[in-house]
């Protein structure tokens, strides 16, 4: 059976009373699981990496993520509410103290979200706390793979491992076009890993993208939800309403039953014609696309800019000792220059820098190098 994940992310905004309301939409759609975001600001941007646009005008988008922070006892309450509905509670962090919090209160699966796939700091600390864990209860882990290419998804596996780990292809665009989603890639990503696989779909339509999916063999889709796209949420302009999450669930529920009851290859034929009836079928045939792992034209932009990367905490001279307060692993995003990879993180600390660096600039080997 497809685990279908509803993404509510953090489009309750801070309000208990939305969380559950989303919650109820969710589990009333079909969802099994139901997913969250554990977020800190200051684990994700520099407070100088640029503007969002709202309704509202353009703001911060540093302190946009710091209105979305909630205590931990609302990962808690929410955990024990979704797991009343009778699904499982799913959560995102996004730092090593989001993560430290998240394992502490023991949820049903981790996800990792497509920036992190780098953030190899983080990737240990939960490959340790899994260590720690008696074979088969081991927590399971769904890593997304947008803005990557094969070789950041394989470092990642090497550290998390394969058991209860799964993994969902994604296009890190808001919102992804269905003809760049190449899904004929979740065949290929099971049989590479060696694991379970399915998508992590952006796109607006709650159909195409999901059922064909399940005809390439995926057995998670992810997509998000909101009460309203009209809504003040960063993600609800991508996000489902609850209706069309049914539909959605529903329409993924017939594709199953229809491999069950035709045979995958029967199946699958017979979805291709109805789909191409509804949606042309020069659409379908490009979203399931060739099957090789590639950034997609969407996401092109984002690679090095959304992941992971080193970054000044504060403006240093030359000279000055790297400690842990000097350096952060976050995402670029709008206005700042990425910097050399998290892997170099360790490397630098104790280093002296050989010239002045600004706040918030990338950190480049070169800082390091005799002029």
């Amino acid at each position: 059976m497809v685990n279908i994940i509803a993404e509510i992310g953090t489009s309750h905004e801070g309000s208990l009373e939305k969380a559950k309301l989303l919650v109820d939409a969710a589990a009333e759609s079909g969802a099994n699981t139901i997913k969250f975001q554990w977020v800190y600001a200051d684990e994700i941007l520099h407070p100088d990496t640029g503007f969002v646009k709202l309704p509202t005008g353009n703001i911060p988008l540093y302190e946009r993520f710091r209105q979305l922070e909630c205590d931990k006892s609302f990962y808690i309450q929410m955990q024990d509410y979704v797991r009343s509905k009778g699904c499982k509670f799913c959560c995102s962090p996004f730092g090593l103290r989001s993560m430290q919090e998240l394992l502490s209160i023991k949820p049903d699966i981790v996800k990792i979200a497509s920036p992190e796939l780098n953030h190899y700091k983080m990737l240990h600390l939960l490959a340790d706390y899994r260590a720690k864990q008696a074979d088969g209860e081991k927590v399971p882990v769904v890593i997304s793979s947008g803005v990557s290419k094969l070789a950041d998804i394989e470092k990642a596996i090497e550290i998390l491992g394969r058991e209860g780990v799964s993994l969902l292809h994604c296009i890190t665009s808001y919102p992804a076009p269905e003809e760049e989603y190449n899904l004929k890639v979740i065949t290929n990503l099971m049989a590479i890993f060696g694991v379970h696989s399915g998508v992590s779909d952006h796109s607006l339509d709650p159909i195409l993208v999901p059922c064909l999916s399940v005809l390439c063999g995926g057995t998670i889709i992810e997509k998000h939800i909101t009460l309203s796209r009209q809504t003040d949420g960063l993600d609800d302009p991508v996000a489902l309403e609850p209706e069309q999450f049914a539909l959605m669930c529903h329409t993924v529920g017939q594709t199953e039953a229809s491999l069950r009851h035709y045979g995958s290859q029967l199946a699958f034929e017979r979805a291709i014609d109805q789909l191409s009836q509804q949606f042309g079928k020069e659409k379908v045939l490009a979203c399931l696309g060739n099957g090789v792992k590639e950034l997609a034209p969407a996401e092109l932009a984002n690679y090095e800019r959304t992941n992971r990367s080193l970054h000044y905490m504060k403006a240093l001279k030359a000279g000055q000792k790297i400690t842990e307060d000097d350096v952060g692993i976050l995402r670029t995003e709008k206005v700042l220059t990425p910097g050399c990879g998290p892997e170099f993180y360790d490397l630098l600390l104790g280093k002296r820098l050989t010239r002045d660096v600004e706040n918030g600039s990338g950190v480049n080997l070169a800082d390091f190098m005799e002029q």
